[in-house]
């Protein structure tokens, strides 16, 4: 029956293959037999299908918006950590280094910073703390590599992503075009039975 091989099963948490991030591989129709049994199987199984492409279109759209914040992010992370370790090669120097410093996105202006041995970091949700230079390199550096490391799986899960999709477009054009077949069988049996039924009327008039 329909329902054994259902997507149901398939889409189940705890038995479904997944990626590495949790994301669940898309069932596979080589027979449609397998998901459908007769034509009554045929939509409920093609609305199941297209559920799991909605969803798949769902996580595709939050990991392009979290790939546009990480990409917006990772210069300002680099920045930053460029500035730390540029103060951390002056720190034992005299002069005061000249420098300028970004007020707003348009806006610039010119600083002298002393030789210093820590610096202030904006951690979000307007909290900043005060880091050891050494300590900010190495937070800075930790950051950086982790929003790196997310960039790359959110690109890795979007191609997946795409992958899934595309095999559940073909899943649903198989069982559409199964139906199509069977509908001509069934009209091509019905025709077969009309024709069948004048003559046996005749056979028994003789």
């Amino acid at each position: 029956m329909a329902s054994k091989g259902s997507v149901a099963a398939a889409s189940s948490s705890d038995a479904t293959p997944s990626n590495p991030r949790g994301i669940p591989y898309a069932p596979f129709v080589d027979k449609v037999e397998d998901y459908v049994a007769t034509r009554s199987d045929v939509e409920p199984t093609l609305r199941s299908f297209q559920e799991m492409i909605s969803k798949y279109q769902f996580m595709e759209v939050n990991l392009q918006r979290r790939m546009t914040g990480l990409k917006e992010k990772i210069p300002d992370i680099q920045k930053t950590l460029d500035t730390v370790r540029f103060l951390k090669l002056r720190k034992d120097e005299e002069d005061p280094i000249e420098t300028t410093f970004e007020l707003n996105d348009t806006l610039y202006s010119k600083a002298n910073i002393p030789p210093t041995e820590e610096v202030y970091i904006w951690l979000g949700a307007n909290v900043m703390l005060s880091y050891p230079i050494d300590e900010a390199e190495s937070l800075l550096d930790s950051k950086l590599s982790t929003a790196k490391t997310s960039l790359s799986n959110c690109e890795e899960d979007l191609d997946f992503l795409r992958e899934q999709i595309t095999t559940m477009e073909v899943a649903i054009a198989r069982v559409y075009n199964w139906e199509v077949v069977q509908k001509r069988k069934d009209k091509a049996d019905e025709e077969a039975n009309s024709k069948q039924k004048p003559a046996e009327k005749e056979d028994s008039n003789d």
